[in-house]
C-alpha cells in the first residue's frame, strides 16, 4: 500500500455514549473494529493520527448549531463535563508515543489544522479514514482530502452514522467522487502482506 496514514475522527465519549446530547447510534459498534485497525497499523509503522474534538468550558467555540443540544446536555467535550461525556477515546485504542493528534474546530479534519502539513511531512499520499459520524466529519474530511488531491480509503465498519440508511448514501456518495470504501477485514488482509 502507498504511503498510508490512519486518521481516526471523534471516537471519543461525547460521541459514543447515550448519555451525551451529541451520541450517535451507530458509533459504539466501531470501536471493535477501529481498535483492530489502529493496532494493525501501528504494527505496520502506518502513522495514526487521532482528530478530535475539545470545547472551551463557556462554550464560545461550540458550533451554533449545537449550541443549545451542548448547554442542555452537560456540555459534552468540555473541561469539566461528566466523564461519561468527555473527550476520552476507548481504552481499547490503547496509546503510542508514535501517534499524533490533531484538534478540529469544525468538521473536516483539514479545516483550520495543521494536518495537510503533517501529512505531507510525512510523504503521506493515501488516507484511511474511521469514525464518526460519516454524513459530517469523515465525508467533509473526505471530500477536503480528495480536494487536495489524497487517495482516500473509507473504512465502512469502522465509520458510522445515526441510521444504516443515511450510512450507506453516504458511503456511495463518497465512492462516486473517488474515495476506496473497504472494510476493515479486507484493509486488514491487505495489511498482512
Amino acid at each position: 500500500m502507498e504511503r498510508a496514514a490512519l486518521l481516526v475522527i471523534d471516537m471519543q465519549r461525547g460521541f459514543l455514549s447515550p448519555a451525551s446530547p451529541l451520541f450517535i447510534d451507530g458509533a459504539p459498534a466501531t470501536v471493535p473494529a477501529c481498535a483492530a485497525v489502529i493496532a494493525a497499523c501501528r504494527d505496520r509503522n502506518i502513522p495514526v493520527i487521532f482528530v478530535t474534538r475539545r470545547y472551551r468550558a463557556d462554550g464560545s467555540d461550540v458550533e451554533l448549531a449545537r449550541r443549545a443540544a451542548w448547554l442542555a446536555g452537560g456540555k459534552p467535550l468540555s473541561p469539566g463535563c461528566a466523564e461519561m461525556v468527555s473527550d476520552a477515546m476507548p481504552e481499547s485504542f490503547g496509546s503510542d508515543s508514535r501517534d499524533y493528534h490533531v484538534l478540529k474546530p469544525r468538521y473536516s479534519a483539514f479545516f483550520q489544522t495543521e494536518l495537510d502539513l503533517l501529512l505531507r511531512r510525512l510523504g503521506t499520499r493515501r488516507l484511511l479514514l474511521m469514525g464518526t459520524t460519516t454524513p459530517n466529519c469523515i465525508r467533509t474530511t473526505c471530500y477536503d482530502a480528495l480536494s487536495l488531491d489524497y487517495d482516500v480509503t473509507v473504512l465502512r465498519d469502522c465509520t458510522s452514522s445515526r441510521t444504516p440508511a443515511i450510512q450507506e448514501a453516504n458511503l456511495l456518495d463518497m465512492a462516486n467522487v473517488g474515495a476506496e470504501i473497504l472494510s476493515s477485514a479486507d484493509l486488514l488482509r491487505m495489511l498482512a502482506f
